[in-house]
């Protein structure tokens, strides 16, 4: 049952899966059969690995090493949140099952199917060139029908307080920043970093409604089918999820979208660029599907965006300080000396100039 080979550092993955006790635990409760795993590398937060077990292809989440910005990686919160979602519209993964106990591998986790179809970064398979609206239209439409769901009905209504989020949403980042430069500060500060969250604190807009919020909702964070006409098939990366004031998740996806003539940052070329190319929808038509979709008004969406880049900041460097730490194999975390500051100068630049 032999990991990727390709991995730069070996060490960190046999840390953060102990094979023969996972392939015990997946006998126990799925019956025998043989285990292959290999780790998926295209993320930067939780830690996934595909799985071959008896035939099935599935996928295991689990929260990486050393984590010390715990609400940022909690896994389990993500599985219960599939399985409640699983009888709904949503576009969610099917889920197979959670393991809290950390002596199996060395941490909580869990098994969904795996879906399959491209995920959107930078590039665009062919089968997909024709239908690049369609692409930013059903990434709204997925959007819309999270945010239509009723938390209560689906027995989520203890997944967070509705009431105060945007308040809640400051404090607690402003807390994982403590957190990440009680260790990054040795490398270098960040002072535009308080600064947003200043901002953000002196300006919060009053939440029209409170709904499930996916906490990461973005292009490259669902599955598309492999089929012209664009069809999004699942939601993928729930594991901040919670309760609260739907324009988050709006103002996150916003954030991503990149645009013809957009300024790109050398740090983050590549990250979700491919809706640069001509014929894909511009940040404005989204927002517009969006209002007609829900009834929502957006007058204040700039407040949102702001916070989506902040947080993206903020839970980057809490990255860097894996890298700092030595917990992390993965390369671009070292880039994220100069990433954060340059992403904290981009939220001053919203928060003056508007979306």
């Amino acid at each position: 049952m032999p990991l990727d080979q390709n991995s730069a550092q070996p060490d960190i993955e046999a840390q953060l899966v102990d094979q023969e006790s996972l392939a015990q635990y997946l006998n126990e409760h799925l019956g025998e059969g043989e285990l292959s795993i290999q780790r998926h590398s295209a993320g930067h937060s939780n830690e996934t690995f595909f799985l071959k077990k008896g035939g099935r292809d599935l996928v295991l989440r689990r929260p990486p090493l050393a984590v010390y910005l715990p609400t940022a990686h909690d896994v389990l919160r993500e599985y219960r949140v599939l399985s409640a979602l699983q009888s709904t519209k949503v576009r969610v993964p099917r889920t197979v099952l959670s393991c809290e106990d950390e002596s199996v591998i060395g941490a909580p986790f869990y098994l969904m199917e795996k879906v399959e179809g491209p995920v959107l970064r930078s590039e665009l398979p062919e089968e997909l060139r024709t239908s690049r609206s369609e692409i930013g239209r059903e990434l709204v439409n997925a959007l819309a029908e999270l945010h239509a769901v009723d938390y209560e009905q689906v027995g989520l209504g203890g997944l967070g307080k509705a009431a105060g989020y945007l308040e809640r949403q400051i404090k607690r980042w402003t807390g994982q920043l403590d957190l990440a430069t009680s260790i990054t500060s040795t490398s270098r500060e960040v002072p535009q970093m308080w600064e947003v969250r200043h901002w953000l604190a002196a300006n919060v807009p009053e939440s029209s409604r409170s709904t499930i919020v996916h906490g990461d909702y973005k292009l490259d964070n669902v599955v598309y089918g492999a089929t012209s006409p664009a069809r999004l098939v699942a939601i993928l990366d729930w594991e901040m999820c919670t309760l609260g004031d739907p324009l988050a998740d709006l103002g996150w996806m916003i954030s991503f979208w990149r645009e013809a003539g957009d300024q790109e940052d050398p740090v983050f070329q590549g990250l979700s660029s491919v809706t640069a190319a001509q014929g894909f929808s511009t940040r404005a038509e989204l927002v517009q599907l969006y209002e007609e979709l829900t009834g929502t008004q957006t007058e204040s969406l700039t407040w949102y965006v702001v916070l989506a880049v902040w947080k993206l900041a903020c839970l980057l460097e809490g990255s860097y300080g894996r890298h700092l730490l030595g917990t992390t194999d993965d390369p671009f975390f070292a880039q994220l000396e100069q990433g954060v500051p340059a992403l904290a100068r981009r939220a001053l630049q919203v928060a003056e100039g508007g979306v």
